[in-house]
């Protein structure tokens, strides 16, 4: 079966709301292509590795979390935007992206599909954004220590996290949220969260770890976004009857 890029376009809309969102990028079509979409590839970040893995894939259209055309960056189509968007025009592939639509979504989104994978059970929202609930926190049923959750996080995710014990103290209260968010660790701490879990660490999360004596566990920010790209683009594969294949570019960060 295939569907019209223009449908396809307008079910993406309906779904993921981009209108109510204040986001660093444009959400939805980034790149025009085909006219129907019969293949459908999802993946994390739009680099050349999974345009190249799509194409190999005969994709008509390639949705990802990560897109282009970011706030701040250059606007010029020079070096590796060039090559990767004159690859996508070349093979006529659509490149569809959400950001925090995605990361928002009450279903479908990266922090409530990380929750499904550790077997969390959310309850607040970590903050709010747009309107929308950005990360999570959930109450364990029972305690564990510090060391058995990022055991829990390997396990989960095939890459061990790096762990930050601000305190010896066992979890009973975790915070989450997917990505580059280890700024909101302060929110994690209003939050009354004993541990707090994102993608990536900067300098400051340490000390700030260590102090407010919370557990932080950098997570990888690829690691924690796989999920989200994924149920979005099994729903709208069997919404459309499509074929539909999620490529896993490796990045260790």
């Amino acid at each position: 079966m295939t569907v019209g890029l223009d449908e396809l376009m307008a079910a993406l809309t309906r779904e993921l709301r981009p209108e109510q969102f204040k986001d660093y990028c444009p959400n939805g079509l980034q790149v025009q292509g085909r006219d129907r979409v019969e293949r459908l590839v999802t993946g994390v970040t739009a680099c050349q590795a999974l345009i190249d893995a799509a194409i190999e894939q005969q994709a008509d259209a390639i949705l990802v979390h990560h897109g282009y055309f970011w706030r701040g960056e250059d606007a010029a189509l020079t070096g590796i935007k060039r090559q990767r968007i004159k690859t996508l025009m070349a093979h006529d592939i659509s490149l569809i992206a959400y950001h925090l639509p995605l990361d928002a979504h009450p279903e479908l989104g990266n922090n409530v599909q990380l929750a499904k994978l550790l077997g969390l059970s959310p309850g607040d929202a970590l903050s709010r954004q747009n309107n929308h609930d950005m990360g999570l926190v959930a109450q364990l049923p029972e305690p564990v220590s510090g060391t058995d959750f990022a055991a829990l996080l390997t396990d989960r995710l095939h890459r061990k996290p790096l762990h930050i014990a601000g305190t010896d103290a066992p979890i009973t209260r975790v915070a989450w949220c997917t990505g580059a968010a280890q700024g909101y660790i302060e929110k994690a701490v209003a939050a009354g969260a004993d541990a707090y879990v994102s993608g990536e660490i900067s300098e400051p999360t340490v000390h700030s770890a260590r102090e407010h004596g919370i557990h932080y566990f950098a997570a990888g920010h690829h690691a924690t976004e796989r999920y989200g790209v994924q149920a979005l683009g099994k729903l709208i594969a069997q919404r459309f009857d499509l074929q539909h294949q999620f490529i896993d570019i490796d990045n260790p960060v």
